[in-house]
């Protein structure tokens, strides 16, 4: 639900911390933000920032590295047309915002300037989807290594050719303040943790990883002792399944996806093309096709920045506009785009809630929160045992997508070969190739088990990192091609 009195509580602290120390009221905003306007341009804002961010590592049993960090600044943004003129400092004086409007205002290319009435500030509309707390002092130091130690422990534990074991615990507390040019006033704060876990195993000489871990946004204490097993278990389960593992058959086959954060290939081979900023330019392979069927029946593809908790999810985005469920791909047919403010402007249509930016010292553009295919009928035993000879993946490594093309390549860090819908063997080097937008229409099974990854999804795009979320069920997809070693 959208809440008024947090919204005021939130946009109270980012005064306290982002303008009173500086002298800043919102009065100061909107007069800089006027200057900005007076030459001419179509929309401009203010994004300030403070961030604490603590991370702590530990490897051989030893808590090696731990590190602190606060970073703080404003950057300052005119839009005119598709051009963006964009500026940023450290430094939350005065001085430096009218400066740094000044610089940005020259955008507009007129050359005069005219008188523009300052807006009467206006509270955006928010959200309450995490505590408004800072993670970092949740717990104390000593129960910071000793979470750390405890994963060890377990680790060495579990099984006896666990031979090392690294962990990292990260907390970060952030807290952002928007102006926009219509008077709009925007804040959030927003923790977010995340524990991983990585472990080594050996056997008669053969060494394999594997990996667990999650987070989202809320404090340290989150990771009980259950939580911690969970990711332990799951990391040795990995590592000791690879050191079974025989190289991966290649070919074209059927492919069946794991729940969860498989999902991270949704997210590459259709998330980013359907990002507005591709589609308004043309280089999406979505490009115009809204109304029209680009996935298979069944296939319904959620961005949704309003779940609680979640890694991806926001109170607001960074241009202050409240976060949304949007249906993208509705049983098959495309609905949406992803958009920022700038895009949906130059594209006639409603902001979505997915301006996102790494940082104060970067600009905002269309990014993914939460991404994810709803589930369906199939249980995923059904789905796996419809198998005749192919590749089930139950997770995944890296990957990369053309956008432009819609070609995607993606690493199996788990994956199992199923012959007559029996599970044979698991497999390394696996990797899957294919298009995107192709592969939608593939989908031939859904399963009933939709699952959200735990909370470790960072994306990259033109340079700048977010935190992210994604999903699925099990999903079966006929004839992709899977690059092996045998």
């Amino acid at each position: 639900m959208i809440a008024r009195e947090p919204t005021l509580a939130r946009l109270a602290t980012a005064e306290s911390l982002l303008l009173q120390p500086s002298g800043l009221t919102p009065a100061h905003l909107q007069k800089a933000l006027g200057e900005i306007m007076s030459h001419g341009v179509d929309d401009a804002d203010l994004y300030f920032q403070t961030t604490r961010h603590e991370g702590w590592s530990l490897e051989e049993g030893i808590v090696k590295t731990g590190s602190f960090s606060i970073d703080q600044g404003v950057g300052v943004r005119a839009v005119s047309g598709e051009k963006t003129a964009f500026a940023y400092s450290d430094d939350l004086s005065w001085d430096a915002l009218i400066d740094a409007a000044h610089t940005v205002r020259s955008i507009s290319g007129q050359g005069q300037s005219r008188r523009v009435r300052a807006r009467a500030a206006k509270v955006s509309k928010s959200r309450s989807l995490y505590p408004e707390l800072d993670p970092i002092g949740t717990l104390d130091s000593q129960a910071k290594i000793a979470l750390l130690e405890q994963v060890e422990r377990l680790a060495k534990a579990r099984d006896p050719r666990v031979v090392q074991v690294m962990a990292g615990l990260a907390a970060e507390h952030d807290v952002v303040l928007v102006a926009r040019a219509d008077g709009t006033l925007a804040a959030d704060v927003r923790p977010l943790v995340r524990l991983s876990v990585t472990v080594i195993v050996e056997q008669k000489g053969r060494r394999e990883v594997g990996s667990s871990g999650g987070g989202g946004r809320f404090g340290l204490a989150y990771f009980d002792e259950a939580t911690v097993g969970t990711y332990v278990d799951e990391a040795v389960n990995a590592a000791l399944t690879n050191l079974e593992a025989r190289p991966a058959p290649a070919g074209e086959m059927t492919v069946v996806l794991g729940p969860g954060w498989p999902g991270v290939l949704l997210h590459e081979a259709v998330g980013h093309g359907l990002e507005g900023d591709f589609n308004r330019k043309g280089s999406s392979a979505f490009a115009g096709r809204i109304g029209q069927r680009v996935a298979a029946k069944g296939v319904t593809v959620l961005d949704d920045g309003t779940i609680a908790d979640r890694r991806g999810s926001l109170n607001v985005d960074d241009e202050g506009q409240a976060t949304q469920q949007n249906v993208l791909i509705e049983d098959g047919i495309l609905k949406g785009y992803i958009q920022d403010a700038m895009n949906a402007r130059l594209m006639g249509v409603k902001p979505t809630g997915n301006g996102r930016r790494e940082s104060y010292a970067h600009v905002p553009m269309p990014r993914m929160t939460n991404t994810y295919m709803l589930g369906g009928d199939r249980s995923p035993e059904e789905i796996v045992a419809s198998i005749k000879r192919g590749l089930y993946a139950t997770n995944f490594g890296g990957g990369q997508v053309d956008i432009t093309s819609g070609k995607f390549v993606f690493s199996a860090s788990q994956a199992y070969w199923v012959e007559n819908g029996q599970i044979q063997y698991p497999v390394k080097g696996a990797t899957i190739i294919g298009n995107g937008p192709d592969a939608l229409t593939r989908v031939s099974m859904i399963g009933n088990d939709l699952r959200l990854d735990s909370g470790v999804g960072t994306c990259g795009k033109e340079g700048q990192s977010v935190p992210v979320g994604v999903g699925q069920p099990t999903l079966r997809i006929d004839g992709l091609t899977v690059g092996g070693t045998v």
